[in-house]
């Protein structure tokens, strides 16, 4: 086989990995430098000339003409007697360039050649994918469910690059079929190896951002800018927005005419309660703001400790709390605050903290951290809700109802 036969082989890869020509003749020249180097001992003495044009190689075996029965490297001399087979008229001391064959090399050669060749392009693909995704991290990103594991789905995009989404990084209530199309943010692309992995998620805050920059005309426009969003993924999500055009609401024209403009986000995110607020400078209206549907009466700000004291009218904490405690917790996340709820205007309840003889102390603090505080504010619900909003053992909420009902028989 010629050299441009054998050139033209190796060129299936440039069409399989849609690598340029000159690209693929440059690490050809690599790929032949190490071939040379393994078969000869060294490559300094070859030259290597490459037609990108014609896709054509040439190897030129440079060495030094010597006495016959002189030769100490046979790499780098050549007899006298071989050399004037080559051509008639040299010398002892003259250089002699003679070109190598391919096919001389030799079968293991060629084989070793080819799969060093499919290792350098392998390598330059994933380079180059790692550093097109790499710059593409926080981007909303579409892909195709191509397989469906345990713990991830396998993605395929328009270019055949594989995409993972892990099971941590799905919407709870997500549910997908091969072929599905799937929208997420690039959320992490790292090297395994010499592979990209390039992470997609569904979770992030950002995802629930970059939604908002597709679907509001304003916010993509800037005309409206997110201060921070903060989600329990499929649940419920909280977005501070705000406006330096005094003429735009910002929360109207991000919510639209009966939810109309974000319905499209809530639908893709499964239903997540979405509560988009006014921000403002003014951390104490902020937090009433954060807590949003809960009405706050007033609240007791501790900057050192970062944790605000919010006293609601009893209708109020729950509202506040949320269910879950979702709501309490995302203002948190909102505000930087550690949110602590008190009641107002409570007539024949008692403290929780007036029970520390018979209720252990961190367990009136599991409470106290869902704005349970007194006694009757326990009672008004049940043990399962009860469990839920405190992730205390069954065994444990029977116990401090038990009690408290009986203060309150007494």
């Amino acid at each position: 086989m010629e050299n441009l036969a054998l050139i033209d082989s190796f060129s299936e890869f440039k069409d399989d990995k849609l690598i340029d020509r000159v690209t693929l003749m440059v690490i050809l020249e690599d790929v032949f430098k190490n071939t040379l180097k393994r078969k000869f001992g060294s490559d300094e003495n070859f030259d290597i000339i490459i037609n990108p044009d014609k896709g054509d190689l040439e190897i030129w075996r440079n060495r030094v003409v010597v006495k016959d029965g002189m030769v100490e490297d046979s790499n780098q001399e050549i007899e006298l007697s071989e050399a004037r087979l080559i051509e008639p008229d040299f010398e002892v001391g003259e250089d002699v360039s003679e070109e190598v064959k391919i096919v001389d090399l030799g079968r293991r050669a060629i084989q070793y050649l080819r799969q060093n060749l499919v290792a350098k392009i392998f390598e330059h693909d994933s380079t180059t994918i790692f550093k097109q995704f790499k710059d593409r991290e926080g981007e909303l990103y579409t892909a195709e469910v191509h397989h469906i594991r345990s713990r991830e789905i396998i993605l395929l995009d328009d270019d055949g690059n594989e995409i993972i989404l892990p099971k941590d990084r799905q919407i709870p209530s997500d549910f997908f079929r091969k072929g599905d199309s799937i929208r997420g943010i690039i959320e992490l692309v790292e090297l395994r190896g010499n592979k990209p992995r390039i992470i997609l998620s569904r979770t992030s805050p950002i995802f629930l951002e970059k939604l908002f920059e597709q679907e509001i005309p304003e916010v993509f426009d800037g005309l409206i800018t997110i201060k921070k969003a903060v989600r329990i993924p499929g649940e419920k999500a909280k977005v501070a927005v705000d406006s330096y055009d005094d003429r735009i609401d910002p929360v109207g024209a991000c919510v639209g005419m009966k939810g109309s403009r974000i319905h499209g986000i809530v639908r893709e995110l499964g239903n997540e309660n979405i509560d988009v607020i006014n921000y403002t400078n003014n951390i104490q209206l902020f937090i009433s703001r954060a807590l949003s549907p809960a009405k706050v009466n007033s609240l007791k700000i501790n900057e050192e400790t970062k944790r605000v004291e919010v006293f609601l009218n009893s209708e109020e904490v729950s509202k506040a709390i949320g269910k879950g405690g979702a709501n309490i917790r995302l203002a948190g996340k909102l505000t930087g605050y550690e949110i602590d709820v008190f009641r107002e205007g409570i007539e024949e309840d008692i403290e929780l903290k007036e029970f520390s003889d018979e209720i252990e102390g961190w367990v009136i603090e599991e409470f106290k951290k869902v704005g349970l505080d007194t006694a009757k504010s326990v009672l008004e619900l049940d043990v399962a809700d009860l469990i839920k909003r405190t992730d205390l053992e069954e065994e444990t909420v029977k116990d401090v109802l038990r009690i408290l009902n009986e203060e309150f028989e007494k």
